[in-house]
């Protein structure tokens, strides 16, 4: 029980990452508050995790308004008694080349992707500050790190995403606050699936195709993702502090 009554808030929780980060964490002892946009997709997730004998709470909303970032801090703080664990996963993917990304898709990403993370940090830390110590977690990406073709919007903003992840790991450690990224490449979720198939692709067949071109044989899976996220957020990763962890099966974003 690696997270036995630590406090935890998980974003992004009813994606395909997301489910399996709540499950993990609360199924290993912790106290979670989980986010997602949709009520009814939240509540879902909860009873099914109810019916699993897991009790978790969650807090709708869109992470898009600085208001709902700073709300589920402080929702955290005062129902759970604290903040030991911030993993922020939420995220999401426009495509396009910088021709083909309009304003809405340019801002979309950079508010969701980046500055509802810097925000949640930003209320989070002091919580960790008084507790003396904490851990937080954020999703980055290869293509943060190697930028990929025709996906400017989400690639910039992963990018900042682990440069803020290793600025804050260099000002927090000294207050015991470990701050890491996990950079995975293609992952088997809804969101990638939903890409294929909105431009003509079969998902099982993309999805098939593609893990021949990963020497471990398979994209991952969201549980795969999960174990490293977990992993970093325990104590296990005492001494991992401002790294961004590269998760790909051996593949590059090239090849």
């Amino acid at each position: 029980m690696r997270f036995d009554d630590k406090k935890i808030v998980i974003t992004g929780a009813t994606g395909g990452i997301g489910q399996a980060l709540v499950e993990l964490f609360a199924g290993e002892g912790g106290q979670v508050l989980f986010s997602d946009r949709s009520e009814e997709d939240c509540s879902d997730l909860s009873a099914v995790l109810k019916r699993k004998g897991l009790e978790t709470r969650y807090l709708a909303g869109d992470l898009r308004q600085k208001t709902y970032c700073e709300a589920l801090i402080s929702e955290a703080a005062e129902r759970l008694g604290g903040i030991d664990i911030l993993i922020n996963n939420a995220g999401i993917i426009p495509r396009g080349n910088i021709l083909e990304t309009n304003d809405d898709m340019w801002f979309s990403a950079l508010d969701v992707n980046l500055t509802a993370v810097f925000f949640l940090c930003r209320a989070a830390i002091p919580h960790m500050k008084r507790a003396g110590g904490g851990a937080i977690v954020n999703t980055s990406s290869t293509w943060g790190i190697y930028p990929g073709p025709d996906h400017v919007a989400y690639c910039t903003s992963k990018a900042a995403v682990a440069a803020l992840t290793k600025n804050l790991g260099r000002d927090h450690a000294p207050d015991g606050i470990r701050v890491n990224a996990v950079c995975p490449n293609e992952v088997n979720t809804p969101m990638l699936r939903s890409g294929f198939i909105r431009r003509g692709i079969d998902p099982a067949t993309a999805v098939s195709d593609l893990g021949k071109t990963v020497p471990l044989g398979h994209i991952a899976e969201p549980e795969e993702i999960a174990d490293v996220i977990a992993f970093l957020a325990s104590h296990d990763a005492r001494y991992v502090c401002g790294a961004t962890v590269e998760v790909t099966g051996a593949k590059p974003v090239y090849g």
